[in-house]
């Protein structure tokens, strides 16, 4: 007998027989000059060929992709069956004035007394709102050129560390003071453009925004891409009088989950300079929290916005596929890709989110969304709809994690929800989440493939640091049967989350499966590899981006090592009015943050 093997059609699927097979990678941990030496392995044509394949045996891939016959048709992108109108939400227009979406979701957010926050007691550590900036320029207690340069020093300083630990990897102090000129100037004659006028953001390097030439964090990009145009959803912002403070580090083009860059220094964790802040929204994630900048855009492909969030403390949200349009960014032809807003609190990732959210023409005819929506926090339908939310939880797979400081912590939240909302939470059976971590590589590693052939084959290979020549000799390894097999399994498990979310509204998950590693000095110049790390820090997060389903981190505290946590709540196609709704009962809960380390108070200094 031969070794195939053949899956039963997804709906014959007896979930009772299903047993959680907890994640094991067979993989080296490389660093320095050792790490380099591999990497010139593993590109030799024959003996790379064989060490690869060896690795993919023993993770199981070959078996997923070439010895087993999947019976479902594949599916290219995602594809959502109709979703219901969500309660107790307001509907938003996609194609009107982001102004206007902002303003109307200014109207859903809860009572707040900015007065009484900037006379408020200082020493509790707290993140300043997006409402708070305002109130302080209408007040004229201080104006968007006076934060501006307390902005632009800070920026400076780090720019002048040692070893490098870039913030941004593109900066204009005096193009952040043109706009921040330009802000003050409406608040003085009383004709701020939104409530995100005047407010500080940073946009990661795979995303345009002008005057700054998308790089994607390498040293090369920019030769082989001229354009400095807004992307879309950058646009729209520009357009709401938000001030760029320039583009934000990252893991070199996204191919990585600690946000280590060689090429311009790793970004470290404002809770802790010896550790990671998680990638590949690096820059995005630490300068929220560090408090410099009120929100950031980042990138998810693979948990890109989601792991440095929880890793620094920060919210951040992932859209559903398509809910947000990617021209204007380097990741614009994938399919499990998505930009989206990180802030301090779910209120200001909830404005920002009004602002950017709007579908590109051509993938609203094909993926056909329903209406955004936002909800209406201070509502009697809204707090109703919390009472009866389903939560579900897959008990082995969410205890599955480096320390149980983590799953203790997210257990800790799903009682308080119980008791204080009466939430009711729900045990599910998630199969075949092996298959649906192959099936994301194979299809992100496609597309990454497909987008950097032509530099490649120009000679810019060769450029890339080492741990993006890994990933990239993995990928030139799928074939086109693998990418068509890890697409059936994109339907397979499509079906069964849909099958899911009929007896649940939210799949709740730690965020990621460990709290920020350390950084191996010996990783600094040359980078690393460690797939033992990036299994915990992917562990959760894969199914939002090959399904495309809309997810949110909120931190909820710390782990023994005053670690900030994250919880994952994952919703329905369409459905991030519910997980804000819930981000937000879960903030409430978890009460007062901890000031990190590295935090600079740009709005009142003392």
């Amino acid at each position: 007998m031969g070794k195939k093997r053949v899956m039963l059609p997804a709906e014959e699927l007896d979930l009772s027989t299903v047993k959680y097979e907890p994640e094991v990678i067979d993989a080296p941990h490389l660093t320095g000059l050792t790490f380099r030496l591999f990497v010139k392995i593993l590109e030799a044509p024959l003996i790379g060929a064989a060490i690869i394949s060896y690795m993919k045996k023993k993770n199981r891939m070959i078996e997923f992709l070439r010895s087993t016959v999947i019976p479902e048709p594949p599916m290219y992108k995602p594809e959502f069956p109709p979703q219901d109108p969500e309660p107790g939400t307001i509907l938003l227009d996609e194609d009107g004035n982001p102004e206007d979406r902002v303003e109307l979701a200014l109207k859903c957010l809860p009572d707040y007394d900015s007065a009484s926050s900037w006379n408020g007691d200082l020493s509790q550590f707290r993140y300043w709102k997006i409402r708070d900036y305002v109130y302080g320029y209408r007040s004229k207690l201080v104006t968007p050129s006076m934060v501006a340069e307390r902005i632009i020093t800070v920026i400076e300083e780090f720019n002048h560390k040692k070893p490098p630990a870039p913030l941004l990897v593109s900066f204009d102090a005096e193009e952040v003071r043109k706009q921040a000129a330009a802000s003050t100037k409406r608040f003085e004659e009383g004709k701020p453009l939104s409530i995100l006028d005047g407010i500080f953001m940073a946009i990661k390097d795979d995303i345009g925004c002008y005057p700054y030439i998308m790089k994607g964090a390498t040293t090369w990009k920019d030769e082989t891409n001229s354009n400095n145009e807004d992307a879309v959803c950058v646009s729209r912002l520009r357009s709401c009088g938000v001030i760029f403070v320039g583009k934000a580090n990252m893991h070199e083009l996204g191919m990585g989950t600690t946000g280590n860059n060689p090429n311009y220094g790793t970004t470290r964790n404002p809770h802790d300079p010896e550790r990671y802040t998680g990638g590949s929204s690096s820059g995005p994630a630490a300068i929220v929290a560090s408090g410099i900048c009120s929100a950031a855009l980042g990138t998810d492909g693979g948990g890109s916005v989601r792991i440095p969030s929880s890793l620094c403390g920060v919210v951040g949200l992932k859209t559903t596929y398509g809910r947000t349009d990617l021209r204007g960014s380097l990741c614009g032809s994938g399919t499990v890709e998505i930009i989206g807003p990180i802030a301090s609190s779910v209120e200001d990732v909830t404005l920002v989110y009004a602002a950017i959210l709007g579908s590109n023409p051509m993938d609203r005819n094909i993926l056909k969304p329903s209406p955004p929506c936002l909800p209406n926090f201070p509502s009697i339908e809204s707090l109703n709809a919390m009472g009866s939310l389903r939560l579900g939880k897959y008990t082995p797979w969410f205890n599955d994690v480096h320390s149980t400081d983590i799953s203790d912590k997210c257990e800790d939240i799903l009682n308080q929800l119980s008791k204080t909302h009466g939430c009711e939470v729900v045990e599910i059976v998630i199969p075949e989440l092996h298959e649906m971590r192959t099936a994301h590589l194979v299809s992100i590693g496609s597309a990454m493939l497909n987008g950097l052939n032509p530099d490649c084959e120009d000679g810019k290979g060769t450029e890339l640091n080492y741990d993006s020549r890994t990933s990239m000799a993995i990928f030139r390894s799928f074939t086109a049967s693998d990418y068509v097999a890890a697409q059936c399994l994109r339907r397979r498990l499509m079906y069964h989350h849909m099958e899911i979310f009929k007896k649940v509204d939210v799949i709740v998950t730690p965020t990621t499966g460990m709290t920020a590693p350390k950084i191996p000095p010996s990783a600094l110049k040359y980078g690393e590899t460690d797939i033992q790390v990036t299994g915990y820090l992917m562990r959760f997060v894969i199914a939002a981006n090959l399904l495309g389903f809309p997810a949110i981190s909120v931190p909820i505290g710390y782990d023994k090592q005053g670690l900030p946590i994250g919880l994952q709540l994952m919703g329905r196609p369409w459905g991030e009015a519910s997980i804000l709704r819930l981000a937000s009962v879960v903030e409430e809960l978890c009460g007062s943050k901890k000031r990190p380390v590295s935090f600079y108070d740009v709005l009142k200094t003392s």
